[in-house]
């Protein structure tokens, strides 16, 4: 059985693997983001994400690339810790870590089938050209109304204001 840590590669390490994929004939999707409280949102997504294909490899901002897009408070989980999380659930084949704001570059390294985004990022789909260049397509992901990070942690302030919480 596979540990989740055997599932996060570094970069260059995905890039070889993905040639690997692509000479087995299989069929590829990527999807990213910051994931930094996991949540049943991001599960459907990335379950979701993985029915296109037939491998799912994650993108995941670094730390330094999720304080640059979410401000100095965020992570609140830090990147090896995220990447372990994603890679331990099963629809999940790999996690490749990222430090660039947006993962066009990464995109353009690893050609993927299919490039997965939710439907609320239809206005902006980084990469999408180098994805369609290399033949691949994007598949707008649907949205879990009510799960997201932003509304989790509003709730955990809501509940908890500034008092700390009892464990």
């Amino acid at each position: 059985m596979t540990s989740p840590e055997d599932k996060i590669l570094p970069r260059e390490a995905m890039r070889a693997e993905r040639e690997a994929l692509r000479q087995r004939g299989l069929k590829v999707a990527f999807t990213n983001g910051c994931f930094d409280l996991l949540h049943a949102g991001h599960v459907k997504s990335l379950g979701w994400a993985r029915g296109q294909a037939d491998v799912l490899i994650v993108g995941l901002n670094s730390d330094r690339s999720v304080r640059r897009i979410k401000g100095a408070k965020r992570p609140l989980v830090g990147e090896r810790d995220r990447a372990v999380m994603l890679a331990g659930l099963e629809a999940v084949d790999y996690v490749v870590v990222f430090d660039e704001d947006e993962p066009a570059a990464l995109l353009a390294e690893l050609t993927p089938d299919v490039l997965v985004k939710g439907a609320d990022w239809a206005h902006f789909v980084s990469g999408r050209e180098a994805v369609e260049k290399g033949g691949g397509r994007v598949a707008l992901a649907p949205i879990f109304e009510g799960r997201s990070t932003s509304e989790l942690i509003r709730r955990i302030v809501a509940a908890y204001g500034s008092e700390p919480a009892e464990v």
